[in-house]
């Protein structure tokens, strides 16, 4: 029997839990992180493969890319081959994006992606996350006021009935939903 292996997209708005919730995917299920790519050059503590896929632009256009975004003049993106890479050694995997790279995600990979959208009962939980996380207050506030911040407020309407949704609220409550998800979706 073939056994399905899934993307397991993590998304929501800045402080909700993403990072905590990728690495936890990690570590309990030995998901992979896909390897996205970029054009800039590595900082001294990275590593090819590792941290990205660093790439020329010219290496850049040769990549199938899910979705990318240029920051600060570099390409970053992620790609159908590092998806594909962790597949064929059988690891599902994770990555965190904004909600529109989720949508992204979701219409080209259909049910291979499975998007666990994060919020939270009180919006301003969010904003005392990225201060208590070490945030300068300067990048809270610009995130704060951000078109992207309050795009990721909400589930898309396009993601409604396909994205599972997990109140981060109480990380014990956060963990079960996120097992039971995993759960469902391995046994299929």
């Amino acid at each position: 029997m073939k056994r399905n292996n899934y993307v397991f997209v993590v998304t929501g708005a800045a402080g909700s839990g993403k990072t905590t919730v990728a690495n936890y995917l990690q570590e309990n299920y030995g998901m992979q992180r896909v390897i996205t790519h970029t054009t800039r050059l590595p900082r001294a503590d990275e590593k090819d493969g590792v941290d990205y896929h660093f790439e020329t632009p010219a290496s850049m256009k040769k990549l199938h890319l899910l979705e990318e975004v240029k920051y600060d003049q570099f390409q970053y993106g992620s790609s159908f081959e590092s998806l594909e890479e962790g597949w064929k050694n059988g690891h599902n995997e994770v990555i965190v994006l904004d909600t529109a790279g989720a949508i992204t995600y979701h219409q080209k990979l259909g049910s291979k992606a499975v998007i666990i959208f994060l919020t939270v009962t009180h919006m301003d939980a969010l904003a005392k996350r990225m201060t208590l996380r070490g945030d300068k207050i300067s990048a809270i506030r610009s995130r704060l006021h951000s078109k992207e911040y309050h795009r990721d407020l909400a589930l898309p309407d396009v993601l409604k009935g396909i994205a599972h949704v997990v109140v981060n609220d109480q990380w014990k409550k956060t963990k079960e939903q996120v097992d039971a998800i995993v759960k469902q979706m391995l046994s299929k």
